[in-house]
């Protein structure tokens, strides 16, 4: 086998240089590019290469999960390549010759470029596992005061920004890729400032917004909202949608329902969309963002038809319109009162289970994936709090979108008890029944096994008042 695996790597190398001595024989005018690789434990035969989330080629796996592509005219800039369900970023400068190494049950751990433009590809992913590692650590900096928390961020910040200058020193990569490595290093420390005032606030319901000292937001100023260059870029998309969220807040709300806050708050995000980002393109992006992530959380009927009048106002997305129209149909099956949608999840011995089996009593449903351990450990340290007091609910933990293998891997590491552990057998599924686009959904059925709430969050502080 070591023999084997051995022939394997020095045939792959080989190809490499190979590559790369060709693609160094190039004319100085020419574009020619070279994108090959070899996905591990595929979980499809296809990879999708992509710019601006639009497929370029569909490239077939070989018999050793091998793909490759010559590129006659490939411009230089930055692309995408998916092995579904999952994406990453691969930028390409003039004649590039690109391999990259994937193991799909691991994949963004396990993705290693070589060949001619490896160094900044490589930078990337580390700047990007860096990124996630960050932000898998900030359930509990939110909690602090803004002193301690901007101390906090403004260190993890200086430490990234060191990384990242070392490395541009040592690579020396060109001004049109280094406006992403910064995007990616820059829009991480802003997303957090965005976010503190509002998840402090749900973690543990004090409203800082009077104590945000006056350059807080400076940075703002700095930044150009309509930069083509970064409009699919996701860096640059997130940090989007977190200021809309906090600069749509509406601090003096007493006298509006929660309901009718939800729908003001929501429409001045797209308002304000509309008066900064000047980029059709991008903007359409953001007011599909927000309209998800509001069709999501209201279950007002009424104030449902008012924010899609306002969001045709300003969308000029024609095809986004259809996609959001069937969320909202979706959404209406989920009423107070409605049963479930059935979706088959399995259990830990691999059997089927369908939802529509689950015992006709209160129960909580809530959904983890291995891609967060720390929401992982932070949900079932709630929800053992919660069944500690209220025995009279089933608590049922539904894992989004990891394998078999690498979903009982955790359960055996964490050995918990109590808790009906499930996983789901296709995500788009039950993304499309039960409107499932982000782990902190909460879903709660009464004692008839019927709806009482499918959009709550179970960190929110008021969360508790589900069970009475």
């Amino acid at each position: 086998m070591k023999i084997a695996y051995t022939i394997k790597l020095l045939s792959f190398i080989l190809l490499i240089l190979c590559l790369t001595s060709c693609a160094n024989k190039n004319k100085d005018g020419e574009y020619v590019a070279y994108f090959g690789g070899e996905i591990i434990n595929p979980n499809n035969p296809y990879v999708l290469f992509c710019k601006d989330n639009v497929v370029i080629d569909s490239l077939k796996l070989d018999s050793n999960n091998r793909f490759f592509i010559k590129f006659d005219s490939l411009p230089p800039g930055m692309y995408s390549f998916k092995h579904e369900p999952e994406y990453q970023y691969v930028y390409f400068d003039k004649n590039d010759s690109i391999m990259v190494r994937v193991n799909s049950r691991d994949f963004d751990n396990s993705v290693a470029f070589c060949g001619r433009g490896d160094l900044k590809n490589n930078f990337l992913m580390q700047l990007y596992l860096k990124n996630e590692r960050d932000r898998n650590s900030m359930f509990k900096v939110f909690d602090y005061g803004i002193t301690d928390f901007t101390k906090n961020i403004d260190s993890t910040n200086n430490a990234i920004l060191k990384f990242y200058q070392a490395k541009k020193q040592e690579i020396k990569w060109s001004n049109e890729f280094d406006l992403y490595a910064k995007s990616a290093v820059d829009f991480q420390y802003f997303s957090k400032k965005e976010l503190y005032p509002n998840v402090h606030k749900i973690r543990t319901g004090n409203d800082v917004f009077e104590d945000i000292p006056a350059n807080y937001y400076d940075y703002r100023k700095k930044i150009d909202f309509d930069n083509v260059a970064l409009e699919n870029y996701s860096p640059f998309v997130m940090y989007l949608s977190h200021m809309l969220n906090n600069m749509g807040a509406i601090n003096y709300h007493n006298h509006f329902t929660e309901a009718d806050l939800a729908l003001k708050t929501n429409i001045n995000k797209m308002q304000i969309a509309d008066t900064l980002i000047k980029n059709e393109k991008l903007k359409n992006l953001i007011l599909d963002n927000i309209a998800f992530t509001y069709l999501l959380e209201d279950q007002n009927m009424v104030n449902n038809k008012s924010f899609l009048e306002s969001y045709h106002k300003f969308s000029t997305d024609k095809s986004k319109r259809n996609e959001i129209a069937k969320m909202g149909r979706a959404i209406q099956q989920l009423n107070v009162g409605n049963s479930l949608p059935n979706v088959i999840l399995i259990d830990t011995n691999g059997n089927q289970v369908p939802s529509d089996s689950f015992k006709q009593k209160n129960t909580v449903i809530f959904f983890w994936t291995g891609r967060s351990m720390a929401h992982f450990e932070a949900v079932h340290k709630k929800i053992l709090e919660f069944k500690s007091k209220h025995s009279n609910f089933e608590f049922i933990a539904i894992n989004l979108n990891d394998s078999q293998q690498d979903w009982l891997k955790v359960l055996k590491s964490y050995q918990l008890s109590g808790i009906t552990e499930l996983r789901c057998a296709n995500f788009e599924d039950i993304k499309a029944k039960w409107a499932i686009n982000k782990i902190h959904r909460t879903i709660i059925l009464d004692e008839n096994g019927k709806i009482k709430n499918a959009f709550t969050n179970i960190f929110d502080t008021t969360f508790e008042d589900n069970f009475k």
